[in-house]
């Protein structure tokens, strides 16, 4: 084996590696979103990863690689339908030196993170149904128009926007389409008074949610990392260090934010600071130094729980707060290249300017702050737009009769714990006993 192949071999592994931790965050959101809502609904939050992946997969092979990163314009990619065609065709990804099938399987890891993200706006309301289509269309016209914008050789990337590995491309679409559900699937029952003040619904089992949350970090380093898709100049270590930094400022600045509002160092917001400060550095890992990760950690972590406090107030239920966890992180850390970017980094990687604080003026502010809005405003238009008709035609949320029950036996007809909802296996248990 010569040198050439001998780096293709180590960065293929790498790639598969990444891939493998970015698809394993699918058992970190099972846990995490399980763990955050009741018990009633446990089994179809957990089961609908399975179900939301397998849909990604087959509409992303089908459709949405090719319009992410096959040759088109500025706006979509239009060839390479179910990656029949060459290498040629996907451009865009030439520079990683790995097998087309391996660019395949990392990028589609990332389409099933953002597609788990949105799902967390249905949590505990939604039919089992609108899954299937709003997850096919998502996956094949919504999330693969930002990608190109973005990674495919679109108008922000030719702007020259700085988003790594997908603060914006990844996590601000999930969430703002989480957002749009939420708004149009409305609150769950008993969630408000009739004065407006919020209940709090806790979740049924906080160490599911610890533990969830400890898994998408691990996860995170596949993320991150991984978007380098190669192993030769050690970058990747680099990146690695700025997301662990970014995470860690994150879990403290959290905990203590929460004290300081609502007099408890509350457990869940703490692991949502982390998710927060990781959806943050995710597009900055590669142009911040360290100091500026820790920096964006701890602003993304303080910042989602005072405004996942905000949107309750304001009659907001978003049930594992999607929407400041990824959708307000994914704004602060995106617009952060444009004051942080190192001059050094930005050589590095070849993408954009430096930031503000380095001399580089407002350019990368600005087009940070074009590609926030445009990608925004694009995926709030076409959710509402998909969403809206399925709910004036099948409709989107279960009955209240379904809804109090839980959707583990009104959606697929048996718990998650039956031992401790199922009157039958009780009886049984009794009968069992006596």
């Amino acid at each position: 084996m010569n040198e050439v192949q001998l780096s293709l071999a180590i960065d293929s592994l790498w790639v598969m590696l990444g891939a493998i931790l970015v698809i394993g965050m699918q058992v970190g959101f099972a846990l995490l979103e399980a763990g955050s809502t009741r018990m009633k609904n446990a089994g179809h939050v957990a089961g609908k990863q399975i179900l939301s992946f397998a849909i990604a997969s087959l509409a992303f092979w089908a459709a949405g690689f090719a319009i992410t990163f096959g040759k088109g314009n500025g706006l979509i990619g239009m060839e390479g339908w179910f990656l029949k065609e060459g290498k040629e065709t996907f451009s865009s990804l030439s520079w990683a030196n790995v097998p087309l099938e391996l660019k395949f399987l990392f990028q589609l890891a990332f389409v099933g993170v953002s597609l788990a993200i949105a799902w967390g706006g249905f949590a505990e309301r939604a039919k089992l149904s609108v899954y299937f289509i709003f997850g096919a269309i998502f996956t094949v016209a919504i999330y693969p128009v930002i990608g190109h914008w973005v990674w495919g050789g679109g108008w922000l990337g030719e702007m020259g926007m700085q988003d790594f590995a997908g603060s914006t491309v990844v996590h601000l679409q999930g969430a703002i389409a989480a957002l749009i559900a939420t708004m149009l699937l409305g609150p769950r029952i008993g969630k408000f008074n009739k004065d407006g003040t919020p209940n709090f619904i806790p979740g049924h089992n906080q160490v599911y949610t610890v533990i969830g949350g400890f898994v998408l970090w691990i996860g995170w380093f596949g993320f991150n990392a991984g978007s380098t898709m190669g192993t030769a100049d050690g970058f990747f270590g680099y990146v690695a260090l700025t997301t662990n930094i970014a995470a860690a400022a994150g879990a403290i600045a959290s905990i203590l934010t929460a004290k300081w509002l609502v007099g408890k160092a509350d457990i869940p917001a703490m692991v949502n600071g982390v998710l927060a400060a990781l959806v943050a550095i995710t597009a900055a890992c590669a142009f911040v130094e360290p100091w500026a990760a820790a920096v964006i950690g701890a602003v993304a972590g303080s910042f989602t729980f005072w405004t996942s406090v905000y949107f309750e107030r304001k009659g907001i239920d978003d049930p594992i707060y999607a929407f400041s966890v990824h959708g307000i992180a994914g704004i602060v850390g995106t617009i952060s290249t444009g004051f942080f970017a190192s001059p050094r980094l930005v050589e590095i990687t070849g993408i954009g300017k430096a930031g503000l604080f380095y001399g580089g003026g407002f350019d990368q502010l600005i087009v940070q702050t074009v590609g926030v809005l445009g990608a925004a405003v694009y995926v709030a238009v076409v959710s509402f737009i998909i969403l809206f008709t399925l709910k004036k035609t099948i409709g989107l949320r279960v009955t209240p009769e379904q809804e109090i029950s839980g959707l583990d036996i009104s959606e697929h007809g048996s718990y998650g714990y039956p031992e401790h909802l199922d009157p039958t296996y009780q009886q049984t248990a009794t009968l069992t006993r006596s």
